[in-house]
Parts: structure tokens; sequence; C-alpha cells
């Protein structure tokens, strides 16, 4: 499937419709002619969001964990159609390339199995795929909107959980941050799931590293120097193998 298709998918039936309920950019139109499409979408600059950030306050932060919160409960239990079946762009089905230049070993050979963890959990929804902080919208009042859904499909809520605190966190501050960002997330989504559900909680919870050795394992193999792979990050991966 291309990212174009996924985008048109979305803005068609998602973005159109009302299904959910954190704040998305409404499709207007959509219209094709040969092989060329256009999708028309609201300017979400005119409609209130005309912030973007490159630094956030914990404020900030706890918005677009409500954002993602309230995005993963309007989709509890959803099948994709015609999206992805597994959201995400770096997921491993996805990125043969990165894997076959992994050097760590151990992680190469576990590989599988964190992806299928992930894959086989109980609960799914539909992921946003991209929850960098680049695509969240904020408004002057700390309102959020989300952007860029290219890569959406089903999958653990977790994965955009970690992806998105690895975007705008140091590595301190994601370690020192993790039981408040976790319980901040979490207090949102049960209060936006049509009715409480500890279970979900509970089997998320402990995919939170899992998600996060996950993306790891991606950014390893892609770019062995980047600036997100640090001792935290290496220290989740090494539990999350040993406890596989």
């Amino acid at each position: 499937m291309a990212d174009w298709a996924t985008n048109l998918a979305w803005a068609q039936s998602e973005a159109s419709s009302d299904r959910s309920k954190a704040r998305l950019p409404h499709c207007l139109a959509v219209a094709s002619m040969d092989d060329e499409v256009l999708i028309v979408l609201e300017d979400v600059d005119a409609s209130g969001y005309s912030q973007r950030k490159s630094s956030v306050s914990w404020g900030e932060i706890e918005s677009c964990l409500e954002w993602l919160a309230i995005f993963h409960a309007s989709f509890m239990g959803v099948q994709p159609q015609d999206l992805w079946d597994v959201g995400t762009y770096w997921h491993l089905h996805t990125r043969p390339q990165e894997l076959h230049l992994l050097a760590d070993k151990n992680l190469k050979k576990a590989a599988a199995q964190i992806d299928a963890t992930l894959n086989n959990c109980s609960y799914k929804t539909l992921v946003h795929g991209d929850a960098k902080l680049g695509n969240f919208c904020f408004s002057p009042e700390g309102r959020v909107a989300g952007l860029d859904f290219q890569y959406v499909g089903g999958g653990c809520g977790m994965k955009d959980v970690a992806y998105f605190i690895g975007s705008c966190l140091s590595e301190s501050e994601c370690e020192e941050l993790e039981g408040e960002i976790l319980d901040t997330y979490f207090g949102y989504l049960q209060l936006h799931l049509d009715a409480p559900n500890a279970h979900l909680e509970t089997e998320w919870r402990s995919l939170y590293h899992v998600a996060w050795a996950d993306f790891h394992r991606f950014l390893k193999g892609w770019s062995p120097g980047h600036w997100k792979i640090n001792n935290y990050s290496e220290r989740i991966t090494k539990a999350v193998i040993k406890n596989l």
C-alpha cells in the first residue's frame, strides 16, 4: 500500500466522519483525475491551531498525551479498513533492510518476538503511526490537533506514546517522568473509553517498554549514530529481551 493510498482512505472515511473525538483536520473534498488524487483538508491554522513547537512544557506534553488517549479510545477495537494492517512506519515487516544492517546481535535475534508481542496484544486500536512533536499543532490556549495520517493502522497505543515521548524529551527526562507519563496517558484513556478497562491498562502498561525497544531496534539499524540511541533506551531494550 502506498502512503498516498493510506492518506486517501483515511480522508475518505475517518477524517470525514465524527468517529474521532481527537481534533484532526476535516476532509473537505476529494477529487481524482487520471493518476492524480487531490485531497482538500481543513486549514487547522485558520481554525485556531496555528502554533508549532520544537520544545514543550509538561502542560503541552500532557495535552498531546490527552490527544493520543482520546484518539486511541475513539478507535478502540476498530479494524483497519484500507489502512495499514499494522500502523507505524518502523514496524518490522516494513524494515527488512534496517534489520539486515542491525549490528546488535541480541536485538536482531529478538526483533521478531518483540514485533509479535506488540502485534498479538489483546487490545488494539488505530495508532497514528507518526506521532512525533512536529505532527501536533497547538492553539494559544493549549489545545492540540494532530496531522499527517499516512501511517495510521492497527496496533497497540503504546507505540504512539513511546514514539511521541522520544521525540520531545531528553534521555534523563524520559526516565524521570516515565511513571507520570503513563499515569497521565492512562488517566485520559480510561476517561474516554466507553467503560473503564483495567485489563487493557495492565496489558498496555506492560508493553510500553516493548514498544520503546521496537523503535530502538529500527533506529539502530537505520541510523546507528542517532541522538535518540542512549543509555535509557539500551537498558530498556536489554530488559525487554531478557524478559521475552
